[in-house]
């Protein structure tokens, strides 16, 4: 083994030949020049929210949990606060046949949230997977004891503290309002919630047929209309016989609508009836101007449901905001086709 001196030696004769004024030969040697090396490392990954399948330069969904909120859906409750920032929203069947939202939030926080309303049995099983915070008014005993078995911190008026508050310029109970920052400090540490669906990459083929409008034909006068446009590449939600606009003015867009068909135990539209959401059932999926007819398959109410095309394949979401219509098997679902 060499010595670190004769190591050292070696290098210096190097350096003293490289260095010589002159050759043998009478030319003039030039200076060696010392090669310069550039380190280089890979960008660090923009972050992508779970649960819209965008980037997230911020990071924010990451630092925090998914926030479910109860809101209104009849006439009285309109103008809606926030439903446009959520990144998924369930409609779900609830007493009389109308429906009702369960919108889970975690890109965004906005200020003002609702109108805030009560629990329903179908609310558990929506959360399961997500787990996080539940807000909600309030609700029937057996509904607070069905959420009171899902993983999730429940926030009702009381315990909401500072983050729900009363507009008294409105009738309540259409007056109660979630300020989605002061909710998520409720939280305590933050579990950031899994993704629930998989999403394409740009200008990957959605493997449906070309729709241009379809109808989920609710009862009790809450049949929704979903009409894609191509511009902004949602489907823009209309109800009770036009457009629904929320608080801000901007329509209710979504870039994937799920519609889910299920069975609820005691008969849809019954008080106390809840969404089966464990199990198998038809799925059509509507995404980039399209539509999937598929399964949704969950055999764990922990884990999220899988939706799959007629083959048996994974049907992937355009990344954005996603609506899952819970209607009853049996309700119509009519679709225009693209001309």
């Amino acid at each position: 083994m060499r010595s670190r001196a004769g190591v050292a030696f070696v290098a210096g004769a190097i350096a003293i030949l490289a260095i010589s004024a002159c050759t043998g030969s009478g030319k003039t040697a030039t200076r060696a020049r010392p090669i310069s090396v550039t380190s280089t490392s890979a960008p660090e990954p923009v972050p992508v929210a779970a649960l819209t399948g965008l980037a997230d330069p911020t990071g924010a969904s990451k630092t925090r949990a998914a926030l479910t909120v109860k809101i209104d859906n009849t006439r009285r409750g309109q103008p809606k606060y926030g439903v446009e920032q959520a990144d998924v929203v369930y409609e779900e069947v609830v007493e009389g046949g109308i429906t009702r939202l369960a919108a889970v939030f975690n890109s965004h926080a906005p200020d003002r949230i609702g109108p805030v309303r009560s629990v329903r049995r179908t609310d558990q099983s929506i959360v399961w997977p997500t787990g996080g915070l539940f807000a909600y008014s309030g609700g029937a005993q057996y509904a607070i004891d069905s959420i009171n078995t899902a993983p999730v911190k429940q926030l009702d008026e009381t315990r909401a503290h500072d983050g729900m508050f009363r507009d008294h310029s409105r009738s309540a109970p259409w007056n109660l309002y979630a300020v989605a920052p002061k909710l998520f400090a409720e939280g305590g540490t933050p579990v950031p919630p899994p993704a629930l669906f998989a999403y394409r990459r740009p200008g990957a083929a959605t493997g449906g047929v070309p729709t241009s409008s379809f109808t989920v034909g609710f009862e009790a006068g809450y049949a929704t209309t979903w009409n894609w446009d191509a511009g902004s590449s949602t489907w823009k939600r209309s109800i009770f016989g036009g457009p629904e606009r929320a608080a801000s003015g901007v329509q209710l867009a979504p870039q994937n609508v799920v519609v889910m068909f299920v069975q609820y135990a005691g008969g849809a539209g019954v008080e106390g009836a809840e969404a089966e959401l464990t199990g198998t059932g038809p799925a059509w999926v509507f995404t980039g101007g399209d539509v999937v007819n598929g399964t949704w398959s969950r055999p764990d109410k922990a884990k999220p449901a899988a939706l799959l095309d007629a083959n048996g394949r994974v049907v992937a979401l355009a990344p954005g905001q996603t609506w899952v219509e819970l209607p009853q098997a049996g309700y119509p679902v009519t679709v225009t086709p693209a001309p």
